[in-house]
């Protein structure tokens, strides 16, 4: 089969210069994207390391997390990459106790976490879920601010979660 624009030499020729200036043009934006996001990127504190800096600004947290009624694990090394890469938000251990560190004060929330963690967030109903602060209700939800010393309590419920299973529907006797 011969393919449109390569039977005849001239057209073959002419065919092939364009592909390789389109490949040589795609390959230099998307090598410039790159840099330009590493560039801009490198002081963004939810995507860099933190283990070669100086780090003055630290919170300590911690976080139950309730999913359909039952009590999720938070696993230790959260933010805690192989190559030895710390991120700004971590956890050592399983107890969900959460750490944040960076060299000035920062606004990190507990949505920050949960992105860093890679939760399934839109698998959840938000409009269902709970975000307590202390003991309260937050009205900010998983934008609540992390601060020291505080806990926090997210109930969350699946999309796919059937709340009839949790309830009797014989009659009481």
């Amino acid at each position: 089969m011969i393919w449109p624009g390569m039977g005849d030499p001239y057209k073959r020729k002419k065919t092939l210069k364009f592909l390789i200036i389109t490949a040589i043009i795609g390959i230099s934006v998307a090598a410039a994207s790159t840099l330009l996001q590493q560039t801009l990127n490198a002081d963004n504190p939810l995507k860099v390391c933190i283990n070669d800096r100086t780090t003055p600004y630290k919170v300590k947290a911690t976080l139950e997390l309730i999913v359909d009624g039952q009590k999720a694990e938070i696993p230790a090394n959260i933010g805690i990459q192989e190559g030895d890469c710390k991120r700004t938000l971590y956890t050592i251990t399983d107890d969900g106790t959460i750490y944040a560190e960076w060299v000035e004060e920062y606004p990190f929330e507990i949505g920050h976490f949960l992105w860093m963690w890679d939760f399934p967030l839109r698998d959840m109903d938000q409009s269902k879920s709970k975000m307590y602060v202390n003991g309260k209700e937050s009205e900010h939800f998983i934008n609540h601010p992390l601060q020291d010393g505080y806990h926090y309590k997210a109930e969350f419920t699946s999309k796919a979660y059937d709340e009839a299973k949790d309830k009797d529907f014989l009659p009481e006797q």
